[in-house]
């Protein structure tokens, strides 16, 4: 009872293992860093992945289509942790281009990026694809080609709007696990997110703070959602809420 009382005060309680600082504290420093990095991977992912799965489908068959398909089936079965170590071994170790471990500088941020975005660009550039093509078959489609309008027209007025209503779906967890933080890729990379105080929380038993963090996810994760919903509706007029 006294815990769920401090919830409905937004306090999340003290954390077991270092006395005198709360869960709250765990969430103010480490979040602002989560965020700033997630923002900047979701720009990433955006800028990649929709121009890619843009390009399998217009190409839909030929060689580029395959070699973005290819890349994508390499983005998704190969683990986030697996492509960091990867990126650290070949351009921090053997390069000497990029540090390994933290924020300092802009150069800290990509290799992080890159690892954390790798997934996402791989699944949303597949799925745009297959919404993408699903959408150039119907006969709406058909009738703007023969009223005359050129293909890239077609496609920014007619198509791209419907065929992004996916991709804006599977966009709002993304943005809540790329905002709060992915606890591997932070842990790897040193960076301190939210991550690291959730795999340091669990590895000490610390029980208020996975508890607190995972509350702070699972509400952050509700709220992205329901942002979503009401985006649909920027995308589509068809679609209203009474």
């Amino acid at each position: 009872l006294d815990y769920l009382k401090g919830l409905a005060r937004l306090d999340l309680g003290p954390s077991f293992k270092y006395q005198g600082k709360s869960v709250n504290d765990f969430i103010s420093e480490g979040f602002p860093v989560s965020a700033k990095l997630g923002l900047i991977t979701l720009v990433f992912i955006i800028l990649i992945s929709l121009p890619l799965g843009i390009l399998a489908a217009i190409k839909n068959g030929k060689w580029q289509d395959a070699f973005v398909m290819t890349l994508a089936t390499l983005g998704v079965t190969i683990p986030s942790f697996v492509i960091a170590t990867a990126l650290i071994y070949v351009f921090s170790f053997r390069l000497e281009l990029l540090p390994t471990f933290g924020l300092d500088s802009w150069k800290g941020y990509i290799l992080p990026v890159i690892a954390l975005g790798g997934y996402s660009i791989s699944f949303i550039a597949r799925l745009m694809r297959s919404s993408l093509l699903e959408v150039m078959k119907q006969d709406y489609i058909r009738t703007a080609r023969m009223k005359g309008q050129t293909e890239f027209k077609v496609i920014t007025h007619h198509a791209l709007r419907n065929a992004l209503i996916p991709v804006i779906t599977i966009l709002g967890p993304t943005v809540a696990g790329l905002l709060t933080g992915s606890f591997v890729i932070e842990k790897i990379f040193a960076i301190p997110g939210m991550g690291v105080y959730f795999v340091d929380s669990v590895a000490q038993r610390d029980y208020t703070a996975i508890m607190g963090m995972t509350i702070f996810y699972a509400t952050f994760l509700i709220v992205m959602i329901f942002l979503v919903d009401m985006f649909y509706m920027l995308i589509d007029p068809r679609i209203k809420y009474e």
